[in-house]
């Protein structure tokens, strides 16, 4: 079988305009948390601290918008991040791997995350990471994300943009193999308990994520470094495991 008969099916520019919309409103509401975890992959220090007192000392010393510093790169590129990545996810899933089973679902959310990793995620967390990192240098030079693309093409060129690109691919693929996989089979399974659409999809969407951030954190780490103002003492992706690991 191919695809299946009578199954709605949604047009990959409404999958990713639902994306879109989803995304920002799910950035808004979690990024202290993104904000958090970035400091404490930045700075052993900060990891020694505990995500609870980074946040203390973030309010205390910024005020609670402190949180939000980077959030703007996010947020501009939630739109087109979701496009592309559920764009291209429905596009695969009704062209390419058509057979409805569990390694096809992984491998278009392999392909889902190689494009946005590509088109998106590389230049966003490149941007998001160095504004965060910024604020804790002694002269920060980003007056803003403008500011901040401006000054990084400037120095490094467009490739500057792209630090990290080989994490951030690897991040992103695996990270949404496994989410989508794992969503729809906890959806199915939740269904016969949970009987409101809404809160079925909103536990599995969030035991999904919770699986594809620990199977993937690790790399996460790596491509935080990368992506960082100290980003040009690393020699690569190996290079920065190393370092880490040592």
């Amino acid at each position: 079988m191919s695809k299946q008969q009578g199954a709605p099916t949604v047009s990959p520019l409404m999958s990713a305009m639902i994306g879109g919309v989803t995304g920002a409103l799910e950035i808004s509401c979690t990024y202290p948390t993104e904000y958090t975890k970035t400091v404490m992959q930045l700075f052993s220090d900060q990891n020694k601290k505990g995500a609870v007192n980074v946040i203390r000392d973030t309010v205390k010393t910024n005020g609670f918008f402190g949180l939000y510093r980077g959030y703007s790169a996010l947020l501009l590129f939630s739109v087109p991040k979701n496009y592309v990545r559920f764009g291209t996810y429905q596009y695969v899933k009704e062209n390419v791997f058509t057979t409805r089973n569990k390694l096809n679902n992984f491998m278009c959310g392999i392909c889902a995350g190689a494009a946005e990793s590509t088109f998106v995620v590389t230049p966003q967390e490149t941007l998001k990471t160095r504004l965060i990192h910024d604020k804790f240098q002694e002269a920060p030079k980003y007056r803003n994300l403008f500011h901040g693309v401006y000054s990084i093409a400037s120095e490094h060129g467009p490739s500057g943009l792209y630090k990290g690109y080989l994490a951030t691919l690897m991040k992103q693929s695996t990270n949404q193999g496994v989410r989508f996989v794992v969503f729809e089979d906890t959806q199915k399974f939740l269904q016969s308990y949970i009987k409101t659409k809404v809160l079925c999809d909103l536990v599995a969407g969030g035991f999904a994520g919770f699986c594809s951030t620990m199977f993937n954190n690790p790399v996460d780490v790596v491509k935080t470094k990368m992506q960082g103002v100290d980003a040009g003492k690393y020699k690569g992706f190996s290079d920065c495991f190393t370092s880490i690991y040592k």
